[in-house]
């Protein structure tokens, strides 16, 4: 390498920061789903462990979700915005092509000349933003990261689609990943099926819809928008059978075993999932497991920093607590790594 290029220097450690989340404003309990999709408060409790979600209102848009958690995590990490060199956004549901989010959030944030870019991993996603935060920091290629994971999934929703109409929400969570004394964020456990790609998807790309639109203007027909659909069963199998290897492997490359867990958070897709997960990896009574799908419903991206905000506000965990984090959902991907827990905002 040339003697004039100047090399970043590696520092020892990454660790979470700080936390914070946005929920919006509006609580959707079951009783205002069951009608269009036929189905019952009960049956959606059983069969996702779901009693109510927040969907975002107009205002509430994936930028402003995103930079309200920001401020929340750049707070709880007692640091200004200058601090970041870099923002990594987790989303499936920005409806437009480019700018990214995150570069629209750094702007929002006041963050001049600050790397940003957004990631597209499904429910995934945080956990794959995490891990690219995390080696920013350790190569010295950045002081403070910014990782976000945000949904408006209501946007993409049929609202009388039974497989979908009930599971997804909306909401924000985001975290500071920055230099620390002792390692607080362990080598990430990760992976995707792209054979598995219908399970999970949007039914039709925007080229399909927008030829469907032009068949149907000249010939004064109708056609539908593009929607969220989702195999449930296909997803169950695959999580049950093959996420209990995705752990272990997280586990193993941080040293950890469950038994020495406090906390366990994974995405919260489906209580039956994590229920399974539980059972399969021998979880101990006396690791707190998240469960904020009851009243968040599955936010996809935006699922484990919010999952994690919820132990800390409620007291079930603790700043400095040792956290097992994994997601996974559509690609099929998933992504796992332990974490020290942050602070959180007040």
């Amino acid at each position: 390498m040339p003697a004039h290029i100047a090399t970043a220097t590696p520092v020892a450690h990454a660790a979470l920061l700080g936390l914070g989340v946005y929920r919006p404003r509006r609580i959707v309990p079951n009783a205002e789903i069951i009608e269009r999709i036929d189905s019952s408060d009960e049956w959606i409790r059983s069969r996702s462990g779901i009693a109510s979600r927040r969907w975002a209102d107009d205002g509430e848009t994936i930028v402003s979700m995103s930079a309200e958690a920001a401020r929340g995590a750049l707070a709880a990490a007692n640091l200004g915005a200058e601090a970041v060199d870099a923002v990594i956004l987790a989303t499936s549901s920005q409806m437009v092509l480019g700018p990214s989010a995150g570069a629209v959030v750094a702007d929002t944030l006041g963050m001049h000349d600050t790397a940003a870019f957004d990631v597209s991993a499904g429910c995934a996603g945080f956990c794959y933003a995490l891990a690219n935060a995390a080696n920013l920091v350790r190569a010295g290629q950045a002081r403070n990261v910014l990782v976000i994971g945000v949904e408006r999934l209501s946007d993409l929703l049929d609202t009388s689609d039974r497989t979908c109409a009930f599971i997804f929400a909306d909401g924000a969570g985001a975290a500071i990943v920055g230099r620390a004394e002792q390692e607080g964020i362990g080598p990430v456990a990760w992976g995707s099926d792209g054979s598995q790609t219908a399970a999970i998807k949007q039914d039709k790309d925007f080229q399909q819809y927008f030829a469907e639109v032009a068949a149907a203007e000249a010939s004064a027909g109708t056609t539908v928008r593009p929607y969220i659909r989702m195999n449930g069963t296909a997803v169950f199998r695959w999580a049950v059978t093959f996420l209990e290897k995705a752990c272990r492997d997280a586990l193993d490359l941080a040293g950890v075993t469950v038994d020495q867990l406090d906390a366990f958070v994974p995405h919260q897709a489906n209580i039956r999932i994590t229920e399974a997960l539980i059972k399969a990896l021998h979880v101990p009574d006396s690791v707190v497991v998240a469960r904020d799908i009851a009243e968040t419903g599955n936010t996809s991206a935006a699922s484990i920093p919010m999952a994690m905000e919820e132990l800390l506000r409620t007291g079930a965990a603790r700043p400095g607590d040792t956290a097992l984090l994994l997601g996974f959902g559509a690609g099929l991907a998933y992504a796992g790594q332990v974490v020290t827990l942050p602070a959180i905002a007040k």
